[in-house]
Parts: C-alpha cells; structure tokens; sequence
C-alpha cells in the first residue's frame, strides 16, 4: 500500500469516527432534552414503548402535534369563573363524591378544550397533556382510571382522584407546565 492510500484510509476513517461521535453527541443531547421537557413522562414512555429511541420518536411526535394547536391561556374572566367551579365541585365531594369527581372529570375538560385542547378520545388528551404538563399527566391519568371505574373504589380512592383532579386542574389554570419556549412564542 502505498502512502496517499493509507493517508486516504486514515483520513476516510478520522471522518467516519468525527461523524460517529457527532450523532452519538446528538442522540444524547436530544434524549437530555426530552427527559428535562418531560420528566417522569419520558419513562413511562421508555416503559410503554420498550426502548429509548421508539420512545423519544413519540414523544418528540407529541410535541410536534401541540406545537401546531393554538394552546393558550385563559382570561382573567375565565380564570376565575374556572376556580369559582371547581370551588364549588370541591364542596360537593363530602356529600356526593361519586357526582363529585364524574365533574372534577368534566371541569378538567372543560378547561382543557377552552385553553386550546382537542377534545379526543382519553389517550390522546393525555398525550397532548403531556406536552405541556408533564408533571401532572400522570395526576390526570390516576383520576381518570378511579373516575371510571365500574366498581366501587372506595371513599380513600375516590379522595386521591380529587387530589389528582386538583393537581391537574391548578396546572391548567395557571400555565404551571407551559414549556418556556411555548411561553416566550405566546408571549411575543
């Protein structure tokens, strides 16, 4: 082999390793930032997906699919006809929590699909959720699963879906987990 050859092969080679390491920096950047975005969201989807790379091809869907709705944030008005609900739903949950948490169920709803939400069948509201609240999907989940359940839970189970609800419902509310870059486009 003569010396431009083995000058060719190391240099082919050098640019191989260079690319190599640039994807791998990359990948490992994207799943950082898809971990700090979603939080405890990102290993349910590991979990639900079976690996890493299927996973952060979802979520990175998800966000995709919000990004193009027009989320935004209630009105002063609205705000407080929303609290003055839930308020009330709240008081309700002593005497009839069953009925209470069927409309702590509905109220959440109903804030979502005023702030922007599709109103889709459950997985698909919690996915989109996800996005934006990742810290309080799984809330929304837990309530969900106890607010429709065909047996009877129990007075302890239904008291957590009303914590749940109440997680969730104080996130919508205030814009608790709108991604910052989300908040600086709405904002500008």
């Amino acid at each position: 082999m003569n010396v431009v050859t083995v000058i060719g092969v190391l240099v082919l080679l050098a640019i191989v390793v260079i690319a190599a390491a640039w994807w791998y920096t990359q990948q490992q950047r994207r799943s950082k930032q898809l971990r700090q975005r979603f939080g405890p969201e990102y290993e349910r989807a590991v979990d639900q997906y079976g690996e890493r790379g299927r996973a952060e091809e979802a979520l990175s869907a998800r966000a995709e699919r919000v990004e193009q709705l027009h989320i935004r944030p209630l009105g002063a008005e609205d705000s407080a006809r929303y609290a003055e609900s839930w308020r009330s739903v709240q008081s309700r949950f002593v005497d009839d929590p069953e009925s209470a948490i069927g409309e702590a169920d509905r109220l959440c709803g109903e804030v979502m699909q005023a702030r922007g939400y599709p109103m889709g069948n459950f997985d698909q509201r919690a996915a989109d959720i996800s996005v934006d609240h990742p810290a309080v999907v799984q809330n929304y989940r837990l309530a969900h699963d106890i607010a429709t359940r065909d047996d009877d839970v129990g007075m302890e189970k239904l008291r957590e879906a009303m914590l749940h609800y109440r997680a969730l419902f104080a996130d919508l509310l205030h814009d608790g987990g709108l991604s910052p870059a989300r908040q600086v486009r709405r904002v500008a």
